[in-house]
This record gives structure tokens, C-alpha cells and sequence, in this order.
């Protein structure tokens, strides 16, 4: 099928999604790691919420926040790989202009709102640490539905622009998108007008949503690595700090490649467009899928309980 690069349209019905430009004779052989993703980030997050919903000694504040985290990714994964793989089985590259402005919505709304349950995960590893004796009576159940409902509406009221910000621009030209699904910058980059608002919110909800909950995070481990130093022990400080791994490991994939996608779509113009989409799906589709394997490898209660499981049946 044919697309035409141009057209005379202000408000475009529908645009064309172009999977990995330059790649399209190889998007079959592309969408069997793609589709292993999938399944890996399907399969490991719905395992992770029955293993905690399952195991009474697992209800508790920091499994209460990893299983929040398995239905966001839940949701980004759902969000954006069926399309991509309609792509590449399919050749099904046309999006209603409507479903593009809600899966980019969904799919800004969610990336806060599991950069908000990272700092909420922080903070369980401060009060754990610093504060132990006084863990059960700081984090108690209202903390917890307060913390998820402000996490949830921050992200949400911060998303909400973006679609908005979408509508408002003629396109005149291109409805063609370099990406296999719709982001903010990527489609705004399409309109033939003065798109400097759209971009100067997209870095303002970049550093004020991920900046924010960077500094937030590295301040909680400052106070952790303080509070573990002052511990008597070698072995007490290595293995408290241990009780972090999984915790660290879940920020380093999700933050570096989130910051580093966002930044090269406003910079990286001497990229090779193949190069950059490939980088910026990382940020999307990677994270769903090792969350639950470092939670599950790293945490023994989670890694007993599955063995436990397995052994049984």
C-alpha cells in the first residue's frame, strides 16, 4: 500500500504510523523480539499481582507499590505493542487522529504515573531503613491511598494538555509519523504552524514530572546511604543495601532511556531516523518486561512464593 507524503487538511482524519523507517522489509523478523516483550511483560506483571495477592505476608507497603507498578505496565505495554505488531504483521499503519490523541495520553499519563510510584517506592526504602521501628505506624494503609491518588491525579492532570495541545494545530502538509505509535512531540511536529508552546510544555512536564522525581529519589538515597554507613557492621550495611537492588535496577532502566528518548527528539537530528526510533521504543517496551524479572529474581519473598508455586502444582 502506497501513502501520500502530503496533503491539504487542517484537523487530518487519520495518520500513518510508519513502524521503523528504513527497516519495513525486515518488520516481520523485528516483531519476533517485539512479540516476546510482549508476552514476557504480560505474563511477568500478572504473575507478580497474583504472587502478592495470594501471599498474606506480602501485603505490605513496598509489594502494595510494585503491584501498581505491574498495572502501569500493564497498561503501557497494552497501549502501544498491538498496534506496533499490526504494523509489522499486518501492514495496518492508518490511526483514527482521535485514537492517536488518546494513546498519546495514555501512554504520557502512565510514564508519570510509574515515575511517581518510583519515588513512592524511595520512600518505602527510607522509612524501611531510616526508620524501622516506626515503619508500620508511617506508612499506613490512608498514607498509601493517599500517596496512589496523587500520583495518579498529578500524572493525569499533567497528560491532559497534551492531546489539547495536539488538537489545536493546523496540519497542512505530512500526516505521516516516523514512529509505530503516537507521542506528543512526534505528532506536533506535523502541523504547519508555531509549535514552540507544545514543545516548551513536553520540557516542562519532562524535568517537571521526571526531574522532580529524580531529585526527589536521589534525596531519599542519600539519606539511605547516610543511615547505612552509620550501621556497626560490614556485613549489615552490605545487606541492607541489598534490599535497594531491585529498587535501583527498576529506576536505572526506566529513567536513563525515558530522559534520553524525550531529549533526542528536540536534539538528536543527526541521529539516523531508524536509530531513533528503535532508542526511543526502549523506554516503552523494555521496562514492562524486566520489572518483573528483577522484582522476581531480586526479592525473595517473591522468588519463594513462585517456587513454591511451581514445585506444587
Amino acid at each position: 500500500m502506497s501513502y501520500s507524503n502530503a496533503a491539504n487538511f487542517t484537523n487530518p482524519s487519520t495518520f500513518i504510523l510508519l513502524g521503523i523507517p528504513g527497516l519495513e522489509m525486515s518488520h516481520v523478523w523485528i516483531s519476533i523480539p517485539y512479540s516476546a516483550i510482549y508476552i514476557i511483560a504480560i505474563l511477568g506483571n500478572f504473575t507478580i499481582l497474583f504472587i502478592v495477592k495470594s501471599e498474606p505476608s506480602l501485603h505490605e507497603p513496598m509489594y502494595y507499590f510494585l503491584c501498581m507498578l505491574a498495572v502501569t505496565d500493564l497498561v503501557l505495554s497494552t497501549s502501544t505493542l498491538p498496534k506496533i505488531l499490526s504494523i509489522f504483521w499486518f501492514n495496518c499503519r492508518e490511526i483514527d487522529f482521535s485514537a492517536c490523541l488518546t494513546q498519546m495520553f495514555f501512554i504520557h499519563c502512565f510514564v508519570g504515573i510509574e515515575s511517581g510510584i518510583f519515588v513512592a517506592m524511595a520512600l518505602d526504602r527510607y522509612v524501611a531503613i531510616c526508620h524501622p521501628l516506626r515503619y508500620s505506624t508511617i506508612l499506613t494503609q490512608l498514607l498509601m491511598a493517599k500517596i496512589s491518588l496523587v500520583v495518579v491525579l498529578r500524572s493525569g492532570i499533567v497528560a491532559l494538555p497534551y492531546p489539547f495541545l495536539a488538537r489545536q494545530w493546523p496540519y497542512c502538509g505530512t500526516n505521516i509519523i516516523s514512529e509505530p505509535y503516537c507521542v506528543h512531540i512526534a505528532v506536533v511536529k506535523l502541523a504547519c504552524a508555531d509549535i514552540r508552546v507544545s514543545s516548551y510544555y513536553g520540557l516542562f512536564a519532562l524535568f517537571g514530572v521526571l526531574g522532580l522525581d529524580g531529585i526527589f529519589i536521589a534525596t531519599s538515597y542519600m539519606l539511605i546511604i547516610r543511615a547505612i554507613f552509620r550501621l556497626p557492621t560490614k556485613d549489615a550495611r552490605l545487606k541492607t543495601f541489598l534490599t535497594c537492588g531491585s529498587h535501583l535496577c527498576a529506576i536505572i532502566i526506566f529513567y536513563i532511556p525515558s530522559v534520553f528518548s524525550s531529549l533526542m527528539y528536540r536534539f538528536g537530528q543527526n541521529v539516523p531516523l531508524h536509530v531513533h526510533v528503535l532508542i526511543t521504543n526502549m523506554y516503552l517496551l523494555v521496562p514492562p518486561m524486566l520489572h518483573p524479572i528483577i522484582y522476581g529474581v531480586r526479592t525473595r519473598q517473591i522468588r519463594d512464593r513462585l517456587l513454591w508455586l511451581v514445585i506444587h502444582k
